[in-house]
């Protein structure tokens, strides 16, 4: 019996493509055209972003429709495998025609379809299947027949292109994926893309999660890879370094982490906060071992598009790549300005916010949550504690998620109580360092002059201890314990430039005198009682005038210069005039200013008082004057003339002096206002005196010669010590946990800050207590060193006394704790940052203990040297940086795992011999 040819079917059934193996038996014809053309999975259905659908010649599809339509297998209109070789340019790269049109050389089919012809006809053997994926265009979707060509390049290598093909669907990654591939490139190294444009320049390919089409990537467009340097530095980030250069940072080994940063200028504070931020291990690991790139969130509408945590990533790769002695944090610093405006230039800032704006962009950045839901916070309205808190980390959670949270994130229990109504509202917050309050003494020193009446004794500088929220009068009552005069007969002044910049008022606070003030305290005359025969004395502020050549011969106020130190002197009210004035002067200026002798007597000077022999008594104001605008400045309106407090001269006046003839005046008097200048608005001059619109200033103006010949500089300039200036206001130290308990006191709160209450539908200013609920793996303790109020600002230098290992946090921490993990309290120091110097100026440097070593290093800008644990702790400390013992078991368990080197506790001594400190 002759053997039975085969059907064209059943050759078909044995012609399918190897990579997809048949599956099933081959199906009537009609069957065949239901799945191809009519089922839900066949080339009728819609559309789907993402999906492939294959391409099919049209001219083996048409061969095929009548194959299936005829209804008889043993036609010879059967078509064979499917060959798709007219749609191809050549049969080497396998690429399209251009140009091709769906309906004409062309047929779509969906996936599906597709593996049922391959099963059923087979693919002409070497021939590819023509995949084409459906993309999302503006109102339609379309299969992507034509792919981007994109060139692939090298950055150390541009000469060598490699052409792939991408569909717009295909995400940046698998751009980078391919590329890496393609140039051979070990999973541990690190690698970023860059689009190169016609005109040469580069843009980075920053966010890989985005389509092709997303980041706009055209057909012919270069995409250029660069790999990370061994020393953490990027090849595109170094256009000026020579290669001799690059050769030798990569020959340079040095202990990692062991790293400078160079200041920028005023970018100390910058370069603390980023050394205590490097030296803490889990995020370190974190960034070095690249398992941030996965978490980069670029669409995070409060983070700044990855940057930040890139830029730091590039700094924590090289300071720890140990090729460097020192890096240039120029590009993190540029970066911080961009997103920062208060740190833009190049002032000097505080260490402790560049941190917490470093650790919100950071979180912001690497936030796993792409889309934040609505929380709504809940009270706890008698829930138990336990319920609320795990309730608000896990609403914390929802919303923030990241390494940060993971490292630095803790919990508080808020609670604040109404003092009206009694209500009590518990909430628990989350927090990613504590600011605890120091010990702040309630007295302050203060150091001042006292200007005695006796015209003999010198000024004496006096040390003062008096309540820090006192009044003028308590600083008066504190010198008289030193003096034995009266309160009442003293008067507190702030002279600034020669002239009184202020004249206090008793009730006045002593937050409005800062240190740097130059503070006199005169004593006055006091009051007499009140009696037929009672007088009053006026309190006059006495300036010193030269004159000097005038620039401006019109205004005389140019040629005089204020000198020395001004007075306030008390004379009788009832004898005012020029002359008496003259003489009070000339006696309470004795102890420096030379009398004329005999032999300088001059009777024709006679015409300096001339017309002058009265001055009228003060308060009067001339018709038409205007009161001096000075003043309001100087302050001493109602205090000195008003005779609240009329003195009473107990000096010696002209009338008890010896009558002698009248020898050359050494000086002249003219009232000038609180600026110490002419001011002619201010009085009137005629022959009855001066009539006085206010407040009178007096200026001894005196003749360069004169001055020269009469007046004792460095007498006038001299003073005395009391024995108060020895005495020193000790600042006993303080304990760390003092600290932390001042911070969980119950306060009330500010005026400016009250609290509304549900219940009274009002604001109060309720008591609120904080309390530890939940501690980080690293706890950061920013010391509050800087106080600010309303008149003063100051820098509290007390001694903090800190523990290096061993700091227990149990008795804090409120939340019910585990007796059987005490670790999980205890916490070790591995960085501070230190600030220098006072509010206006000042240096940051920092304390670091290196996580491989155990050494502790201390950091000043681009320079680093090995300390010991006992210069750790000292007044300058500002922010500690505190690990959990559990955490630091925990990595070291994983260091020894990776046979890296590791210390059983920081301050261990180093175990690198090579370990380079500039």
């Amino acid at each position: 019996m002759a053997a039975v040819a085969p059907s064209p079917a059943d050759k078909a059934a044995t012609a399918v493509d190897d990579r997809e193996p048949q599956r099933e038996a081959v199906p009537g014809l009609e069957s065949q055209r239901r799945q191809i053309e009519n089922d839900e999975n066949g080339r009728g259905r819609p559309l789907q972003v993402g999906e492939s659908w294959f391409l099919v010649g049209q001219h083996w599809y048409k061969q095929w429709e009548v194959y299936v339509q005829g209804g008889d297998k043993d036609s010879s209109t059967f078509p064979g495998c499917i060959n798709n070789a007219e749609l191809f340019e050549d049969q080497v790269n396998w690429r399209l025609k251009k140009g091709l049109v769906e309906g004409e050389d062309y047929v779509l089919l969906p996936a599906a379809a597709w593996h049922y012809l391959v099963n059923w006809y087979g693919l002409e053997h070497g021939q590819p299947p023509i995949e084409r994926k459906v993309v999302e265009l503006p109102s339609i979707h379309k299969v992507e027949v034509y792919p981007v060509e994109l060139v692939l390049v090298q950055h150390s290598d541009m000469d060598t292109p490699h052409t792939a093909q991408f569909s717009q669907t295909d995400s940046v990654d698998l751009v980078l994926h391919t590329a890496r591939e393609q140039f051979l490139v070990s999973p541990q190294e690190e690698t970023r893309l860059w689009i190169k444009d016609a005109e040469g320049s580069c843009e980075r390919l920053c966010n890989t999660h985005v389509t092709v089409l997303d980041a706009a990537l055209k057909t012919g467009q270069v995409v250029v890879m660069e790999t990370r340097n061994k020393d953490g530095t990027w090849p595109s980030a170094q256009p000026h370094a020579t290669s001799s250069t690059l050769e030798e940072e990569e020959d340079l080994q040095s202990q990692p982490g062991i790293c400078g940063l160079t200041n920028l200028g005023n970018t100390c504070f910058m370069n603390s906060a980023l050394q205590c931020l490097s030296n803490v291990p889990q995020l370190t690991e974190y960034f070095l071992k690249n398992r941030y790139l996965e978490e980069l969130n670029f669409c995070n509408p409060l983070g700044m598009k990855g940057e930040i945590a890139q830029a730091y990533a590039d700094l924590v790769k090289q300071a720890w790549s140990g090729h460097h002695r020192s890096i240039v944090p120029q590009v993190f610093k540029t970066k911080v300005g961009h997103f920062a405006s208060q740190f833009l230039g190049y002032q000097q800032h505080d260490s402790q916010e560049l941190l917490s704006f470093l650790l919100d962009g950071l979180h912001e950045d690497l936030n796993r949550i792409k889309k934040k839901e609505y929380v709504e916070l809940c009270d706890a309205a008698g829930r138990p504690d336990q319920e609320v808190a795990q309730e608000a980390w896990q609403n914390h959670k929802r919303r923030n998620d990241s390494v940060i949270v993971d490292t630095f994130h803790g919990l508080f229990k808020s609670t604040l109580v109404c003092p009206d109504c009694g209500n009590v509202s518990v909430t628990f917050d989350p927090f990613c360092y504590l600011s605890v309050p120091l010990p702040v003494s309630h007295k302050r020193v203060m150091e001042v002059f006292f200007v005695s009446m006796d015209p003999r004794r010198k000024p004496e500088q006096h040390r003062l201890v008096v309540p820090k929220k006192g009044k003028i009068s308590d600083l008066c009552v504190a010198l008289a314990k030193h003096t034995g005069i009266s309160p009442e007969r003293m008067m507190v002044a702030d002279v600034f430039s020669h002239r009184f910049y202020k004249i206090f008022q008793l009730e006045e606070s002593l937050s409005s005198i800062l240190d740097r003030d130059d503070i006199f305290i005169y004593e006055v005359s006091g009051r007499a009682a009140i009696g037929e025969n009672s007088r009053e004395d006026v309190v006059l502020p006495i300036y010193l005038r030269e004159r000097t050549p005038s620039r401006d011969y019109n205004s005389s106020y140019y040629g005089l210069m204020l000198f020395g130190h001004p007075l306030l002197v008390s004379v009788p009210r009832d004898r005012l005039s020029w002359d008496s004035l003259y003489h009070i002067l000339l006696y309470r200026l004795s102890r420096y200013v030379t009398r004329p002798s005999s032999d300088d007597e001059d009777d024709g000077d006679e015409k300096d008082l001339e017309d002058k022999d009265s001055l009228p008594k003060p308060g009067r104001v001339t018709e038409g004057s205007s009161r001096d605008p000075g003043l309001e400045q100087a302050g001493p309106s109602s205090r000195v003339m008003s005779g609240s407090r009329a003195p009473v001269d107990n000096s010696p006046g002209p009338s008890h002096w010896p009558q002698r003839a009248r020898r050359k005046h050494l000086f002249t008097l003219h009232t000038v206002n609180s600026n110490g200048t002419s001011d002619r608005s201010t009085f009137n001059e005629d022959t009855h005196g001066v009539s006085f619109s206010s407040q009178p200033y007096i200026a001894i103006d005196w003749e360069p010669e004169m001055k020269k010949r009469y007046y004792d500089e460095v007498e006038a300039e001299g003073y005395v010590k009391h024995d108060c200036v020895g005495y020193v206001l000790k600042k006993a130290p303080v304990r760390l946990q003092e600290c932390i308990e001042l911070f969980t006191t119950v306060e009330t709160l500010e005026k400016e800050n009250p609290w509304y209450c549900p219940t009274c539908k009002h604001h109060q200013r309720a008591t609120k207590k904080l309390d530890l609920w939940m501690l980080p793996e690293t706890l950061i303790i920013h010391l509050k060193r800087f106080s600010y109020t309303k008149f003063s600002r100051e820098k509290l230098d007390t001694l903090v006394e800190f523990p290096i290992r061993d700091l227990d946090f149990s008795e804090f921490v409120i939340k019910p704790q585990n007796d059987s993990a005490p670790e999980l309290y205890k916490y070790d120091l591995i960085a501070v940052s230190n600030h220098y110097g006072g509010l206006r100026d000042g240096h940051y440097t920092t304390f670091a203990c290196n996580k491989d070593s155990g050494q502790w290093h201390y950091f000043d800008d681009s320079s680093v040297s090995p300390v010991s644990e006992n210069q750790i702790e000292s007044k300058a400390a500002y922010v500690l940086f505190y690990q959990r013992q559990d955490v630091a078991r925990r990595l070291r368990t994983q260091a020894s795992s990776s046979k890296r080197p590791a210390s059983s506790a920081c301050g261990a001594p180093p175990k690198s011999e090579f370990m380079d400190a500039n």
